[in-house]
């Protein structure tokens, strides 16, 4: 333990300084969270920078650092597909979804994107126990576990390479920080984390890309894959796997960034269109920074590792290589890494909780509307059980980082894609055609991948397509036709 602290005492100062940032903005979210329009949005009363840093920061987290760079291993150059698609994604989703959905969720008075839809498609008698709201909830319940077991997992590998001990106690590492801050603070403790965490990604990413380029020997080093046959496949479009499934994949991960509840809950919080607009760009040359420095990893990887059988661990082997990375380096971007996975759990975590309570929990229980303490300590403790809940199923986990994080990414698509950015913007549309729409896209979802169809055409495509069309042809035979214009100008 003395020769440890003794190389890594840089890791632990820069740990113990995180660590009480994230108590300093536990106490200030704390504070903040009197109501639960404090505590689950920040009483919408958010800057624009500081939304933006949070809106990355909580999108990239260990699957970018540890699950996606690693997949370059695997799938070549092609790869990069998928950062250039969440650049895209995240320019269209704050130039033509976050507008919107700020001014109607304020008008709605929508705290959960549940809330969100039932406002949008049902009568306010009709709300409360509708099946959409609770299916809605659900959704994002089972994709909130999926996520969080992911990053989880993500957090474990770095934790037990840099520490040396067992993947089940560093998962139970991750599970003491993250349920501490979050579960206290609330949405305001959550987006000043995020927002410091986010500055540490992005230096960490730039040094990862820094120091392994220089230890793979630089871009020009790449050609030495070309020439040997068991790389060369790097340089194909269809080397690692079929294209059309590439695209798929990235497609998937990219429209979590449009109808996500931890991305769209950022565009409930913040303060005005002057916030939004400041908030674009730093969304914007934040992500692009961390992705675009980290897809290229795996590549490299094959000139400095052999034969990893599991690409989520590329990263963590590459980072506690000595040769590759100096001590100080390492110290460094281990607790990057960790504000990575943090910048996630704790978003995810939060849009979970108060999805569990205000949607399916309040609705059916008899409490007392004049206690504002009670819903937050229901939320409090939600955040806690689903934590520890993710944390067990990450002690042996049903896929790898990519599939989990994709498969949860393919799911909020064909359920919410057709109901949020159609709902935005055309006034047609019921809580029939939504609820359809979820039930086609989720059914051709499993069935696509449970006949293997998923080898040759991604399965998000045909999913997609079906549950879009179901709304389409459903919502035009509505008899509703809101005056979206008219609230989003009252706004």
């Amino acid at each position: 333990m003395t020769s440890w602290l003794a190389e890594h005492w840089l890791a632990v100062i820069l740990m113990g300084l995180y660590t009480a940032a994230l108590l300093v903005n536990a106490h200030a979210g704390f504070r903040a969270s009197g109501s639960m329009s404090g505590y689950y949005v920040g009483d919408r009363n958010m800057s624009g920078p500081l939304i933006g840093l949070s809106f990355f920061a909580t999108f990239a987290s260990t699957n970018s650092y540890i699950g996606h760079a690693g997949k370059g291993y695997e799938y070549g150059l092609a790869w990069m597909i998928m950062p250039v698609m969440l650049i895209v994604f995240t320019f269209l989703s704050w130039r033509w979804i976050g507008p919107r959905t700020r001014a109607l969720a304020r008008n709605f008075d929508a705290l959960t994107l549940p809330d969100f839809l039932a406002a949008r498609f049902l009568s306010a008698a009709d709300q409360e126990r509708h099946p959409l709201r609770i299916a809605a909830a659900l959704v994002v319940m089972m994709c909130s576990i999926l996520y969080l077991v992911a990053v989880f997992k993500g957090a474990g590998h770095l934790f037990g390479q840099f520490f040396g001990v067992s993947y089940e106690a560093a998962i139970g590492l991750a599970l003491v920080l993250v349920m501490l801050y979050t579960s206290i603070g609330g949405f305001v403790s959550v987006v000043r984390t995020d927002a410091l965490q986010g500055v540490l990604m992005i230096i960490g990413a730039m040094m990862i890309f820094y120091f392994v380029t220089d230890a793979a020997g630089g871009v020009t080093a790449l050609g030495d894959l070309a020439k040997a046959p068991e790389t060369a496949f790097v340089f194909e479009l269809n080397g690692g796997i079929p294209f059309v499934v590439l695209l798929g994949i990235s497609l998937s991960g990219s429209l979590k960034l449009i109808v996500d509840p931890r991305q769209t809950s950022r565009f409930f919080a913040l303060r005005d269109q002057q916030a939004l607009s400041t908030g674009m760009w730093v969304a914007i040359g934040g992500l692009a920074v961390v992705q675009l420095c980290l897809y290229p990893i795996g590549v490299y990887a094959h000139l400095l590792l052999d034969n990893v059988q599991d690409t989520d661990l590329v990263v963590p082997l590459l980072v506690n290589d000595a040769s590759i990375f100096p001590p100080w380096a390492g110290d460094f971007l281990f607790v990057a890494i960790v504000a990575a996975a943090m910048s996630s759990l704790d978003s995810v975590l939060l849009v979970a909780a108060s999805t569990g309570y205000k949607n399916l929990l309040q609705p059916f229980r008899s409490a007392d509307k004049t206690n504002l303490i009670e819903p937050l300590r229901w939320t409090r403790g939600l955040v806690v059980a689903l934590a520890v809940f993710a944390a067990g199923i990450a002690l042996d986990p049903p896929g790898d980082i990519l599939q989990l994080t994709i498969f949860s990414g393919s799911l909020y698509a064909v359920c919410f894609l057709p109901a949020v950015v159609l709902g935005l913007y055309w006034s047609k549309g019921s809580a029939g055609a939504v609820l359809a729409s979820m039930a086609a896209g989720v059914v051709t979802l499993l069935a696509w991948l449970a006949l293997g169809f998923n080898l040759l055409i991604h399965e998000v495509f045909p999913a997609l397509g079906i549950s879009t069309t179901v709304y389409l042809c459903l919502a035009n035979l509505s008899r509703q036709d809101v005056d979206l214009e008219s609230l989003v100008a009252a706004d």
